[in-house]
């Protein structure tokens, strides 16, 4: 693999609240995805971007669900310490708040009202949850004070609104600075859109020239260093968030350090290489779970990531897809050629489902009005029940 060499800095550090992120890059909170393993992975890669946990539902933290608390911890590695909570009441998202700051658990609480998974959103979660305002703000209000009591940066992560018709992310930004967040991030794609078309990258462009005392983030389309250098010059932004750009490719956090550095250096591994970080993601899952068994099925999801682009051929990528064990994984890896380089723009480009442009799904009348109802709030006061394990 090559060598990240450090020429003249495209963009400075990235300040969220106490910490410097040396490098202005972010991992996406990914479920299933961005687990300790992944996250571990990632960072030898690229050490100085922030890695943010996989989305913690509050309710299942404050319960102390056995899985939930499993997710919440890190490695000796991880500096900041930085968690996602998902949350749709303010009392519960004050106690896991609470829980995290109170038992030193996080150096960092990042809120998530972007997801536009349908059994979030139709309990009025994620990105449903800025149209209703005052909710909005009660959930960041009360979560930036518990980080407050342990110095404990607190940033918000969400969408352009729900679909075309209602936009929310200017209002909420606004709302989420007043709120004393420490940063903002924006995926420039509504609800509606889920994964699918293009992110909007003006719309990251008008929050940035609208929140101007805190640091606005990029999400959406970075598949590239190249991709993450030109949504900073297009939107004027502080930072990226990556998501699918980096499923089977950790290495791309050593292509954002190098670009954000000013060099043009980029990671262009062998097959061998790719099956050797393949492997190595195995087993940093089986010390994950404990469990052999579970981290090759985890693993299975990620092998059409990590070969994409090469000629590994179909019953061996088939093979790959069903191992059960470590020892499978490594006889079936032993017969790739190890010497391909790599396949370039094949191996390039989206990665992970984009899917199709969708109805929301949402609790009755949720549009009618900016603020809850009776009957919405019974709503979201059972939506966090829904959202299981982490």
């Amino acid at each position: 693999m090559t060598t990240t060499v450090l020429d003249a800095p495209v963009r400075e550090p990235l300040r969220i609240g106490r910490h410097v992120v040396g490098s202005p890059v972010v991992l996406a909170p990914m479920a299933g995805i961005t687990n300790r393993a992944f996250r571990r992975l990632c960072r030898e890669h690229g050490r100085d971007s922030l890695y943010v946990s996989e989305m913690i539902t509050t309710r299942a933290l404050v319960e102390r669900n056995e899985e939930t608390m499993r997710l919440i911890e890190t490695g000796p590695e991880e500096v900041p310490r930085s968690i996602q909570l998902y949350s749709v009441d303010p009392a519960t998202a004050r106690a896991a708040a609470r829980i995290l700051v109170a038992e030193d658990r996080a150096d960092h609480i990042d809120l998530n009202f972007g997801c536009p998974v349908p059994k979030v959103t139709r309990k009025g979660g994620g990105s449903a949850l800025p149209w209703k305002r005052e909710l909005f703000r009660s959930i960041v209000g009360a979560v930036v004070e518990e980080g407050a009591r342990g110095d404990v940066p607190v940033t918000v992560k969400m969408r352009i609104g729900i679909d075309d018709t209602h936009e929310t992310y200017l209002e909420a930004g606004l709302a989420a600075e007043a709120e004393g967040v420490a940063a903002v991030a924006l995926h420039g794609r509504t609800a509606a859109q889920a994964y699918s078309g293009h992110a909007d990258w003006s719309a990251i462009r008008r929050l940035k020239e609208t929140v101007t005392s805190i640091p606005v983030l990029g999400n959406g389309d970075v598949w590239s260093a190249e991709d993450a250098l030109r949504m900073v010059a297009e939107t004027g932004c502080d930072g990226v968030v990556v998501g699918r750009g980096c499923l089977g490719r950790p290495w791309l956090f050593a292509d954002l350090a190098a670009a954000f550095a000013g060099s043009g250096a980029r990671v262009t591994p062998t097959l061998g290489e790719v099956a050797d970080t393949l492997r190595r993601h195995a087993e940093f899952l089986t010390e994950f779970y404990d469990d052999e068994g579970r981290a090759c099925r985890d693993i299975r999801k990620h092998v059409a990531w990590y070969l994409k682009g090469f000629p590994a051929g179909s019953s061996l990528r088939n093979g790959l897809a069903l191992v059960d064990t470590l020892a499978d994984l490594d006889a079936l890896l032993s017969v790739l050629d190890r010497d391909q380089p790599w396949p370039g723009d094949p191996a390039e480009g989206p990665r992970g489902r984009a899917g199709s442009p969708r109805r929301v799904a949402l609790p009755d009348g949720w549009l009618d009005s900016r603020e809850l109802s009776a009957a919405q709030r019974e709503v979201v006061a059972q939506a966090e029940l829904s959202v299981s394990g982490g």
